[in-house]
């Protein structure tokens, strides 16, 4: 048996959570070694939001170049046409420097052993690491941090492993648009992707099996998203179940049933966005011991504690909100507790997300629906967005703002902001969520002018004047 190499710590996985975990471990003088299967970085930096986000800026472009003799721009008669491969090395480009500049602090750590393999638990607290070469190395340590993230998951789909369907890693791999995409799933992914490759001048059918976009939303929200998306040129099909998915003279062919009826789809390419697994099949957390929900995720307390001792969990694999700023907040409260030595948990913590499709949705709090299960007593501001100065001035007028607030205490509970800028603005109402101010401040609060976040001026009079 091979003797194992003795760490003080040993983080899996280099994403958002487990390479500044590593650093700050080694940092504080524990010898750590760093696990990484493929590449630095994580989904976020290799599959995730650097990516697409690049392109989705690429997207943008077209959509403007489209729109330039709205604000009196002519190009001449020359049409726009999409360099896929152009997009594609640009983003290829931002993802090898994000991700080599990682890699090198990382190499650059004292204290620091960054080791490319497969990891799966072979003990209590134990790793056997299968390295790239085909050899193995075996590590052990007192503190472990699981850091190992989801993938895409794929369906109990008739006729899906005879199909070549995408994913959200392939899909950005393609050199020529599609002549029509079409996306099973309405989450962020695919509507993300479904209006990317509509301003790429694919046609585009997104497949949803419930009864609105964007399941975790306010219906009035994901029925303004539609209605964006069809204004785009976005095919939406509601309350429709994939039933089997076939290839036959160069088309896919995607049969769902719809209220008893079957209605078939056919398009060039398929992309599968219909969720995230987590990727603890390949771990044998079996043997350290470690828990995991009927769905793979691994069980944390508030502190992101395993059913192990010493083993954590933090990021995506554990269930919950997969997004790359909470993965970062996890890696903030394991240095609190371990190394700080001051408490920290993930109760309470806000969860602020953006969907990048254009304009952005910006979310932050609790939604009308959430709050009112609650039986609280609310107040809702909205305001759409052609009632935005800088909007207007812009002509990016779609969407709408809307905030939830707590009718005795006049707290903001909740916003989602769709428009331009969402992410931006909503971050401006979680500051005010963070310190507690009441709408009024944000209402009486002086903004410079003309900016978008002057409208929050207007959100909270409208919702004075509606009493």
């Amino acid at each position: 048996m091979t003797t194992p190499q003795q760490y003080d710590a040993i983080v899996i996985g280099s994403g958002q959570g487990g390479t500044p975990l590593s650093q700050a471990l080694a940092q504080s003088g524990m010898r750590t070694a760093l696990i990484e299967r493929k590449h630095v970085g994580g989904t976020c930096v290799n599959e995730g939001c650097t990516p697409t986000k690049t392109m989705v800026a690429s997207g943008r472009v077209a959509y403007l170049a489209r729109r330039a003799a709205d604000y009196g721009v002519h190009t001449g008669p020359v049409d726009i046409s999409i360099d896929l491969r152009k997009v594609r090395r640009r983003k290829r480009d931002i993802v090898d420097s994000f991700r080599n500049g990682s890699q090198a602090r990382i190499e650059k750590t004292a204290n620091l052993d960054l080791i490319f393999g497969e990891a799966s638990f072979s003990g209590a607290r134990t790793v056997a690491v299968r390295m790239k070469d085909g050899g193995q190395r075996v590590l052990s340590a007192n503190y472990i941090f699981i850091n190992a993230g989801t993938r895409a998951s794929r369906p109990k789909l008739d006729g899906l492993d005879g199909v070549p369907a995408l994913d959200n890693i392939s899909i950005m791999e393609l050199d020529s648009v599609p002549q029509h995409l079409l996306v099973l799933g309405g989450g962020y992914i695919g509507l993300e992707f479904g209006q990317l490759f509509r301003r790429f001048e694919s046609r585009v059918t997104i497949v949803q099996s419930g009864a609105q976009l964007l399941t975790r939303e306010d219906p009035d929200i994901a029925e303004e998203v539609a209605k964006i998306l069809q204004q785009d040129g976005v095919e939406i099909v509601l309350n429709a179940t994939a039933i089997r998915v076939s290839q036959a003279h160069g088309e896919i062919r995607l049969e769902v049933q719809q209220q008893g009826r079957s209605t078939t789809f056919a398009g060039s390419h398929l992309l599968v966005a219909t969720g995230r697994v987590p990727n603890s099949d390949t771990l044998n957390l079996e043997a350290a011991a470690i828990q995991t929900d009927a769905r793979g995720f691994i069980k944390v307390n508030e502190r992101l504690e395993t059913t192990a001792r010493g083993i954590y969990a933090l990021g995506d694999i554990k269930g919950g909100p997969a997004f790359t700023h909470i993965s970062y907040d996890d890696f903030r409260i394991l240095r609190a507790n371990l190394l700080e030595k001051r408490p920290a948990s993930t109760k309470g913590r806000q969860v602020p997300y953006a969907v990048f499709i254009d304009p952005q949705l910006g979310r932050v709090g609790l939604t009308e629906v959430e709050a009112r299960a609650q039986g609280r007593n609310l107040r809702v501001a909205r305001l759409p967005m052609t009632s935005v100065a800088r909007a207007l001035e812009v002509d990016e007028t779609r969407g709408f703002m809307k905030a939830i607030v707590d009718a005795e205490s006049g707290q903001i509970l909740g916003a989602a902001i769709l428009g331009i800028e969402g992410g931006e603005i909503m971050s401006a109402l979680e500051i005010a969520m963070m310190g507690r101010l009441p709408y009024t401040a944000l209402r009486d609060g002086t903004f410079a002018h003309p900016t978008l976040a002057e409208s929050l001026n207007s959100l909270f009079t409208a919702m004075d004047s509606s009493r």
